[in-house]
């Protein structure tokens, strides 16, 4: 008797979702609980889980179709590894000895089935580096290729140029003529979908504006060579820039509480909280966990949460109700090089900081002109709510927090 996987419920206001991965291919033996298949929602993968021990009958649904909560996508036949051959049940067997299970034969060449196995990311990262998936050994949960995995062999192969590449798995169309132009249509994630979405909503709806600053790193550079030893034995986790960031945007925003603030309705909700969303790069795009009560936390836990964050984030472990609520949101482009931009905000929040890489700068210090390591800091703000000297203000506190690290500690 065959038992249905069915969607699992997603979690609040989530009603479908896409399915990003099969992890068990029919005829494979499946454990009770065991994760079979790999979901995409708006904002994380869910893995859904066996609701019974046998082997892996048809897939109703495959990669990239869209399924409701409560749909069923598959199903689990009766029996145990033994009973995994494929099914040729009216065949009696040529010889009483038993057979080890034989692999399902093939009906499409190899390299296209393990291309239909491969999750959307690893996919995409694949056709961007022009890796034989073949080649790659997969690292993964029961050796699946992740995004890690064609990175390094793209790697490798940029070292051994002696070898000569394999042509990436191209659509079955005629091959370009060489030196042509190729393109390729990749159908979009749900959660660049759900991104493309809200940042658009952004834009038509509120009223941006950003306003800039710039900051002096030297006192916290120099804070941070002279613990960052003490402070990893102790704690257990590096002491980074982000730390000092959110401890001081937590400040800034006690004393303008309009940047922390919301706008449903006609009505402005003020918060007397600080829920800090930051920005962390995942194999599937950015997503922005939520640091919950981080005007609470010491610089040490919100160092240690954001490294927890971070590395789930890669793990594709974050869970749904991390990614929800936030009153503020700091976004830090200067890991990637980013010498300023205007970030857009996360709705229903009013304002996002965006962070940027430090550059030595020359500047004027008691007349005298000096080198100092500099970084642009950008407030994107919804004007309908922040006007402009408070933007400004929050600016120049967060400024004057960050260039005297001691006012972190007294509160000023």
């Amino acid at each position: 008797m065959a038992t249905e996987i069915l969607v699992p419920v997603l979690g609040e206001s989530i009603t479908e979702a896409t399915i990003g991965e099969w992890l068990k291919q029919p005829g494979d033996p499946v454990a009770a609980d065991e994760p079979v298949a790999s979901l995409e929602t708006d904002k994380v993968s869910v893995e859904v889980p066996a609701p019974a021990a046998g082997v892996m009958g048809a897939h109703a649904a495959k990669v990239g179709d869209t399924v409701n909560v409560g749909a069923m996508i598959g199903t689990i036949e009766a029996g145990g590894a033994a009973a995994a051959p494929a099914p040729k049940a009216e065949e009696a067997p040529a010889a009483p000895a038993p057979v080890p299970p034989p692999a399902p034969a093939p009906t499409q060449p190899a390299g296209e089935v393990e291309a239909a196995a491969l999750s959307p990311s690893v996919r995409r990262a694949i056709l961007e580096h022009g890796v034989d998936p073949s080649t790659v050994q997969g690292t993964g949960k029961d050796g699946r290729i992740t995004k890690e995995d064609v990175v390094a062999a793209a790697s490798a192969k940029t070292e051994a140029p002696a070898a000569a590449p394999a042509p990436a798995a191209a659509p079955a169309t005629a091959a370009p003529a060489a030196g042509g132009r190729k393109e390729e249509r990749v159908r979009m994630t749900r959660l660049r979908q759900t991104v493309a979405r809200r940042l658009k909503d952004a834009q038509n709806t509120a009223a941006l504006l950003t306003t800039f600053n710039d900051v002096d790193m030297t006192a916290v550079m120099e804070a941070r060579a002279k613990y960052k030893d003490l402070f990893e034995k102790k704690h257990g986790v590096r002491l980074g820039f982000m730390g000092f960031f959110v401890k001081a945007a937590c400040q800034a925003l006690k004393d303008i509480p309009a940047v922390n603030a919301q706008i449903d309705g006609e009505e402005i909700v003020y918060h007397d909280y600080a829920d800090i969303s930051v920005a962390v790069s995942a194999p599937q795009g950015l997503v922005v966990p939520v640091i919950r009560d981080a005007d609470q936390m010491s610089v040490a836990q919100i160092e240690r949460t954001i490294g927890d964050f971070g590395k789930r984030a890669k793990d594709g472990t974050l869970k749904m109700e991390e990614m929800k609520g936030g009153t503020f949101t700091i976004s830090n482009g200067g890991v990637f090089g980013s010498l300023m931009s205007t970030p857009i905000i996360n709705p229903p929040q009013s304002a996002v900081l965006g962070l940027h890489r430090i550059e030595d700068r020359p500047v004027v210090r008691d007349g005298q002109v000096v080198v100092r390591p500099m970084m642009y800091l950008a407030l994107s703000y919804d004007h309908r709510l922040i006007d402009g000297r408070e933007a400004v203000t929050f600016l120049v506190a967060l400024k004057n927090a960050i260039e005297d690290p001691t006012r972190l500690l007294i509160d000023l």
